[in-house]
């Protein structure tokens, strides 16, 4: 079975969609000698819409939620993860937080970073779909699996140890 499938250009936008050249925007605090700083700026990132399809397809979302796509082999020259750790845990959906994407004629082996998420107005998606710039979509049942793996990174509950209480 294939992990995505190629939806035609007059498809709607829908969670699973993978989307190249999405402008971000991004903002970090940095120290300085006058004390914290923002520092801006703006990149253009591939992207995985996580939006719940039933809200796209009801126009109920003028924003949607976007999550980062890395291409494993640049993760692993970085040094951000070791090729066997994305082997033997992120492959197998054992990490909470990275969503694995195998290769295909479409694109390269990936991660989707849900620790990296952005939101970005409906119309630039629809614009992103009519400059061709969807990849691929998932195809069900991975696009199930990925919701509910983005779901559980979230929805965990860690409370933490009230002091004087028994656990």
């Amino acid at each position: 079975m294939n992990m995505f499938i190629h939806p035609s250009d007059s498809t709607p936008i829908f969670q699973g969609d993978i989307l190249d050249s999405c402008p971000l925007f991004f903002g970090e605090w940095v120290q300085s000698t006058v004390g914290a700083e923002l520092k801006a700026g703006q990149t253009m990132c591939r992207v995985m819409v996580l939006t719940q399809s039933c809200d796209l397809a009801n126009t109920k979302s003028t924003r949607l939620q976007v999550a980062l796509v890395h291409e494993v082999q640049a993760i692993v020259a970085a040094g951000l993860l070791k090729g066997s750790t994305i082997r033997d845990q992120v492959r197998l959906h054992k990490v909470f937080g990275w969503y694995f994407l195998e290769q295909s004629e479409m694109m390269a082996e990936s991660i989707v970073d849900f620790r990296d998420l952005h939101t970005i107005p409906r119309i630039v998606a629809d614009n992103l779909l009519r400059e061709g710039k969807r990849i691929c979509s998932l195809a069900s049942p991975y696009r199930e699996h990925m919701a509910k793996h983005f779901a559980d990174t979230y929805s965990r509950i860690a409370l933490p140890a009230v002091p004087g209480t028994v656990d």
